[in-house]
């Protein structure tokens, strides 16, 4: 009735909130781990940032859609300049002098539609909306309930809600149906929590053609060989645990994107792949082209590792030779190895297949740094960006997986040559070497297994061994046994040390708290979800160690009672009796498995 007060009860408050700033953006995120947030990936999003505006220029450029660094300014920035509006201006100005112009903020027409199908509380895609120009539309999707209506509000607590736009929804059936309405998506981004192997199969139909895909892995322990069965459940490759473990878990995503995107007469072309703490992150381009995917096999191989001195060797899938003005294709031949392997006669194991093209398209991550540094304070993490990606320039792409310095001492059992020397003995045998992002003391060169042996002899020769102390069967002595054909030289070369190294570039920076690493899952029906340390302490020793607060001795259980018919005295003599007789009841039956619950 008009007048009369509302019977119905008032809404509940808000729950708690913290504010967390990252970049442009500002979210409101729940006390309660109700929506996962981690900011480890502080440098995930960052590199995200910088990698689609770079991609939203090449995109968007050729099309005369030029970049433009504020709403009142049509005229480009002059040099030093500055900032306007908390935005650097050097960055959105494009090179067409004529043609649409596009800023952040704005929805621009023509521009991109993106994608961000596990959201979570939405930060990636209000930063995508505050600091990546070009775009017409972002949607941000998750399949909780608490998720969304978290995403509403800081969309509304940022003001882009012109540009970002809820969802909630399963993220394959959303991509599935913008597949079905010929909508695509011209950047899809995929950061699970753990695998997104079940994820993949939509993405690789719901992007564009000459879209941008962005996957996050964190299931590493998989990936880098701990379940290789798992592996390849997943992901159709089986990996391998050795110390080229980080490189080959970025082959495996790619090799396993590639699969999925064949099976649609598509194929994929890498923009960047990047391992970086507990996570592997790719960002691929998707095309269509029957002609193409038909060399789809021969950019995969098989890798074959020693599991005595750590040697690989690759077998290609397939085999593309010139014929006219094409390619003929067919199966390879092989395999590269003999039964046992050739320096220390161990077996070999087989993994794979990986992705056994270039990682990265160095122009355009060239192009991401020529754009870091006309920006220099855009990010947080931009110091360690430009130290990545400048060592992602320098890789050798054609050369995959490496060796690391400690894998190939520790083999022979002599001292670690530091790594100019190590790389100087390569460049004056001939070949060429560089360092990788993937490892500290990881070299990838294109010299064969033969050649690295022959360098550690003669490194050996200058800082003997105790060979004594080898038996005659181990990878050691067999390697060491063999005279060297090279005479290796390890006087330091000037070219020997890459210019970010020079440089002082950060490209491996510790950690800059405790338990820098993954985070707890969030918890479904809200409340506090113990992080993973608090797990690890009260997991840890569990079955050596009685947990704090546990009665120093525990109640006598009821096979005590029934044995010594009730007393206490008959049940503490069982108790003693057990600890000294291991056939007896042991610890486990006199205290009646209280350590095991």
């Amino acid at each position: 009735h008009p007048g009369a007060p509302c019977p119905c009860p008032p809404p509940p408050p808000p729950p708690p909130a913290t504010l967390i700033s990252e970049g442009q953006a500002t979210i409101l995120f729940p006390s309660a781990n109700e929506v996962f947030y981690n900011p480890v990936q502080g440098f995930n999003r960052d590199l995200t940032c910088a990698v689609l505006t770079e991609f939203a220029r090449l995109l968007l450029q050729p099309k005369g859609i030029r970049g433009k660094c504020c709403r009142d300014s049509p005229q480009p920035p002059e040099e030093g300049a500055g900032h306007r509006g908390g935005f650097p201006l050097s960055l959105y100005w494009g090179v067409p002098p004529h043609g649409t112009p596009w800023a952040v903020l704005c929805v621009c027409r023509g521009g991109l539609r993106v994608l961000e199908a596990l959201a979570a509380s939405g930060l990636r895609s209000i930063r995508f909306a505050k600091e990546v120009p070009g775009l017409r539309a972002v949607v941000a999707n998750d399949c909780s309930a608490r998720a969304t209506d978290l995403i509403g509000r800081n969309v509304a607590f940022n003001g882009v809600g012109a540009l970002v736009t809820p969802s909630m929804a399963d993220a394959r059936m959303l991509m599935y149906q913008c597949k079905a309405d010929r909508e695509p998506f011209d950047v899809i981004d995929l950061d699970p929590y753990g695998s997104p192997a079940h994820f993949l199969d939509a993405a690789v139909q719901a992007v564009s053609e000459g879209g941008l895909l962005c996957v996050t892995c964190t299931d590493m322990g998989v990936l880098a060989g701990n379940n290789a069965e798992t592996s390849y459940s997943k992901y159709g490759a089986v990996s391998l645990k050795g110390k080229f473990c980080h490189e080959m878990a970025l082959r495996i995503i790619l090799h396993s994107l590639d699969r999925r995107a064949n099976c649609y007469q598509r194929f994929i072309v890498p923009l960047l792949a990047v391992s970086a703490d507990f996570y592997i992150r790719v960002f691929v381009r998707v095309f269509t082209g029957q002609a193409k995917v038909k060399a789809s096999a021969s950019k995969q191989a098989l890798v074959y590792h020693c599991v005595g001195c750590g040697t690989h060797h690759l077998q290609r899938m397939g085999k593309a030779t010139a014929h006219g003005n094409g390619f003929k294709y067919g199966a390879a031949t092989g395999p590269p190895v003999g039964p046992t392997c050739e320096f220390c006669q161990q077996r070999h194991q087989l993994g794979g297949p990986i992705w056994a093209e270039p990682l990265h398209d160095v122009p355009f991550v060239q192009r991401v740094l020529a754009a870091l540094e006309r920006s220099p304070q855009r990010f947080q993490t931009q110091e360690r960006m430009q130290g990545v990606l400048s060592g992602i320039a320098e890789e050798l792409s054609d050369v995959p997986l490496y060796y690391t310095l400690e894998g190939l001492s520790s083999t022979v059992h002599c001292n670690t040559p530091s790594l100019l020397q190590f790389s100087s003995a390569l460049l004056h045998a001939g070949y060429r070497v560089s360092l990788s992002h993937a490892c500290r003391t990881a070299v990838k060169t294109d010299a064969p297994p033969a050649v690295l042996w022959d360098i550690l002899r003669c490194w050996v020769r200058l800082h003997p061994v105790k060979r004594e102390r080898l038996t005659d069967t181990s990878p050691a002595a067999r390697i060491l046994a063999v005279e060297p054909t090279l005479q290796a030289s390890f006087a330091i070369r000037a070219d020997a040390n890459p210019s970010s190294r020079k440089r002082g570039l950060k490209r491996f920076p510790e950690n800059p708290e405790a338990f820098w690493g993954p985070k707890a899952r969030a918890k479904a029906g809200g409340g506090i979800s113990p992080s993973l340390q608090e797990k690890r302490k009260q997991l840890q020793n569990k079955r050596t160690q009685r947990s704090q607060g546990a009665d120093p001795e525990p109640s006598p259980c009821k096979r005590h009672k029934e044995v010594g018919g009730g007393a206490q005295g008959t049940s503490w003599g069982l108790r003693a009796k057990g600890r000294q007789n291991k056939g007896g009841l042991g610890r486990r039956g006199a205290q009646g498995g209280t350590e095991d619950k």
